[in-house]
């Protein structure tokens, strides 16, 4: 009989829901239970999380399982005081994020509390994956820096501790992210854009705009490319996505625009020669990677995961003041217009879940040893 895993996810945003799909799908060596709450009202999700499992979904917490693992957005501790049995299985604690390093909105209350619930649950956790080296290391950067700023009784090598039981896993790609169609005909002949993320404040769109009206000055009110903007939407769209759709649309240059279906999407991938990024928050940039593994070309910040992935010299330089990264990432897309100045195609293929799957596969034999001991 397979080992039985209890797979929560607190916030089951787009990426959480892909991962623990993934994990479901490819490693069906395990029988998974998963229980995931849905992506909205976030301060209450993240504080209130333990409550809405514990009291909605109690009897499926109670089955008999090996091993647990929980996204960081779970509130560990306070679920695992509700739902004792909780306490005894070996658990592994999943980063996609972490609340130190996450880029705050200006409609955003300031308050420490889903930091310091995401430290209790790593502390309940046997094992803390993070999906790549700059989550990990701002998340422990900024958990020493709130401990120093907590006023007393404080224990010392808290993190110290956390550090001992930490690896790196990413979030991996689909096998048909590298099994893409035949690359479309290019009947515009002008080199194909890319920008392709959630249409929110963290991705920066004003970078982008403010790149765009550079580009637009230094070609004479014409661009020479088509820029594809693409991505999901909610109810609050920052109002810079309005004035690039009517500079694109002005300067000759609006490709795709808004939500695609999946296979639109990937015929999209495609055709597309060049990825963006303006992104402040990119713990690992998925929808860059899925681009990539098609063959486009990154022009990504020196900034979050991306040189983790590119190395810093294939990245535009950021300074935080708007002219100056504007100009960079203007100047970085021109570089590689041309497609002979392009570098060769990042390799990718570690991502997929067919190479890369036996990584989960240790971190859950490994927490259903402990279950045995």
């Amino acid at each position: 009989m397979s080992d039985r895993v209890l797979l929560l996810s607190g916030y089951d945003a787009a990426s959480h829901q892909r991962w623990r799909q993934g994990l479901a799908r490819y490693l069906d060596d395990f029988n998974f239970t998963q229980i995931a709450l849905p992506p909205r009202h976030f301060s209450w999700r993240i504080r209130g999380n333990s409550l809405s499992f514990a009291g909605l979904h109690r009897e499926s917490l109670t089955g008999s399982y090996h091993a647990l693992i929980a996204t960081s957005m779970v509130d560990l501790s306070a679920l695992r005081g509700m739902v004792p049995a909780l306490a005894q299985l070996p658990t592994a604690l999943y980063f996609h994020e972490n609340q130190f390093a996450y880029p705050k909105s200006h409609r955003a209350h300031a308050s420490v509390e889903p930091q310091i619930v995401t430290l209790y649950s790593a502390l309940c956790a046997d094992q803390l994956v993070f999906n790549t080296a700059f989550n990990r290391d701002s998340f422990f950067a900024g958990a020493e820096q709130l401990l120093r700023r907590l006023p007393d009784l404080v224990p010392g090598g808290l993190v110290s501790a956390l550090r001992e039981r930490t690896r790196i896993i990413p979030v991996l790609l689909e096998d048909r992210c590298f099994e893409l169609p035949a690359r479309p005909v290019n009947d515009d002949g002008r080199v194909q854009l890319i920008w392709n993320h959630r249409w929110e404040y963290d991705k920066n769109p004003a970078l982008l705009l403010r790149a765009l009206e550079c580009l637009l000055t230094r070609f004479n009110g014409k661009l020479p490319f088509v820029l594809h903007v693409v991505g999901q939407s909610f109810r609050q769209i920052p109002t810079e996505f309005t004035a690039i759709r009517d500079l694109l649309r002005e300067a000759g240059a609006l490709g795709q625009w808004g939500y695609l279906p999946a296979e639109h999407y990937r015929e999209l991938l495609a055709l597309s020669d060049i990825v963006l990024s303006s992104a402040d928050h990119d713990f690992q940039g998925l929808s860059v990677l899925e681009a990539v593994a098609a063959g486009a070309t990154p022009v990504v910040p020196a900034r979050q995961a991306y040189p983790e992935w590119f190395g810093a010299a294939a990245c535009y330089p950021v300074t935080g003041e708007l002219e100056a990264d504007a100009t960079a990432f203007a100047d970085a897309i021109v570089a590689r217009l041309d497609p002979a100045s392009r570098a060769a195609p990042v390799d990718l293929s570690r991502l997929q879940w067919a190479r890369g799957g036996d990584q989960y596969r240790r971190l859950l034999l490994d927490l259903t040893a402990l279950h045995r001991l």
